[in-house]
């Protein structure tokens, strides 16, 4: 069996409001439910090099004080060091430092100003559907489950990845094959295919497979924060998906999801409902936290479901199925990315190869939350240090430094780990932000202008 069946993405804890107990990093995640994915909530993008889909990434916990350490809080002045040194003290913490608000996302194409646009399937409605649509998605046009079945499975691929993995001691050391499974929905005849960013991320082979033939997919694009992706197949003739609208979705309305569950099942057809719409879940991915608002269903779905379809009655499209909840003790929570959000990305990806338009900082941060990690980096206090600033990047640019601790931005104080990222996300790449810091004993303010996540130039 595939051994992405065990990164299953665990929503449960955080959709209760509890605090992951991992170390604090300067991430936000993402995640799916797939064999190589079935996202448990919490993401942003940049996980570690050598990351495979099919594993998850814990960074190494600091050491830990004695129960009975007496807690420091600030810490005791440490030697002054230089901004250089402490990046190197960082450094000897091997992971504990993780990349956040830095573009990019490896394997994507920038498509240029004439790249080809997907025909996708749509169906138009008449204004008397529409009007007879208050109730569900479907118009009033249903079908039979085996006749959605029929309608919905040709257009349902599966997916099978393939990583090198290295040694976590030394990027020479001994390497291996990590292989991952998820599915794909085909959005044109010609061989565009949508699917969950997560399934597909480090991949260096992806392969599709439609009934008994296997293509080698090339990534057109990928966003790990939206978790949407297109591959593009050499192939001709496929069935196309017919897309729904999921704004018109109905708490209730019977759907049903298509996928390739445990890696091994493509194919499989499960039914359920929609149990709530516009879930706020926080997705955890490869080392970050994202949250997204996402449909909740109670149709089956499990580890290589990700990237496959959620269906209404109609045989139409209205969601792509990313996570799921892995908590033993609880049933029937399926989540889907309304497939309306997901097409809006897809465009963007299309055209420019990432997503226009969001925020770019361009610098590596840490969360300080304990006096062992504040005395192995000599740092003073607590709080939120910048590891290392993007040559050229909007915060160099600006005037910030490694080893400044960041206090506030627009005068809200920073104090826990997802508090820069999601004032950050609140912004648009241009925007000007005041971000007040502390420097060798002085509060200093900079003003920032945002760039463009992903953009070429950075």
């Amino acid at each position: 069996m595939n051994n992405e069946t065990n990164r299953e993405y665990d929503y449960s804890s955080l959709y209760n409001g509890a605090t992951p107990p991992a170390p604090d990093t300067g991430y936000v995640n993402v995640g799916s439910s797939g064999t190589n994915t079935a996202n448990t909530a919490d993401s942003f993008d940049g996980a570690p090099s050598g990351q495979s889909e099919g594993s998850s990434y814990v960074p190494p916990v600091p050491p830990v004080p004695p129960a009975d350490a007496q807690p420091a809080d600030p810490v005791p002045p440490a030697p002054k060091k230089k901004p250089r040194r402490f990046a190197r003290g960082i450094a000897a913490l091997a992971a504990c430092a993780v990349v956040g608000l830095v573009s990019g996302l490896a394997g994507g194409y920038l498509a240029g100003a004439n790249a080809p646009r997907i025909v996708m399937q749509t169906v138009e409605r008449s204004s008397s559907d529409s009007a007879s649509a208050t109730s569900t998605s479907t118009g009033g046009s249903d079908l039979t489950l085996a006749q959605v079945s029929a309608v919905a499975s040709p257009s349902v691929v599966v997916i099978t990845t393939e990583e090198v993995v290295y040694s976590s001691w030394s990027w020479y050391g001994p390497s291996q094959v990590q292989s991952g499974a998820g599915s794909g929905i085909i959005l044109s005849e010609d061989g565009y295919i949508l699917t969950c960013a997560h399934v597909i991320e480090g991949a260096s082979n992806i392969t599709v497979t439609i009934g008994d033939t296997d293509y080698t997919a090339t990534v057109i694009g990928s966003d790990s924060t939206s978790d949407v992706a297109v591959v593009k197949i050499d192939a001709t003739g496929l069935t196309p998906v017919t897309l729904g609208d999921s704004n018109t979705l109905a708490v209730g309305e019977e759907v049903i999801a298509v996928g390739n569950p445990l890696g091994e099942l493509g194919g499989t057809v499960t039914n359920g409902i929609i149990s709530a719409l516009n879930r706020s879940i926080s997705i955890e991915g490869s080392g970050s936290t994202v949250t997204m608002s996402l449909i909740q269903t109670n149709a089956s779905v499990s580890p290589g479901n990700s990237g496959g379809g959620l269906f209404n009655m109609a045989g139409e499209l209205v969601g792509m199925v990313n996570a799921k909840s892995a908590d033993s003790e609880a049933e029937g929570l399926g989540f889907a990315i309304p497939i309306n959000d997901a097409i809006a990305v897809v465009e963007d990806l299309m055209e420019n190869g990432y997503v226009t338009g969001r925020p770019y900082l361009g610098i590596t941060y840490i969360a300080v939350t304990d006096s062992s990690t504040a005395q192995q980096l000599g740092v003073p206090a607590y709080g939120i240090y910048v590891v290392e600033v993007v040559e050229g990047g909007p915060a160099d640019r600006a005037g910030l430094e490694p080893g400044d601790r960041i206090v506030s931005v627009d005068n809200t104080e920073i104090v826990a780990q997802d508090d820069l990222g999601t004032l950050i996300q609140s912004h648009q790449a241009g925007d000007v932000i005041s971000i007040t810091l502390a420097r060798d004993g002085q509060m200093m303010t900079f003003e920032v202008t945002l760039g463009e996540q992903n953009a070429p130039t950075n």
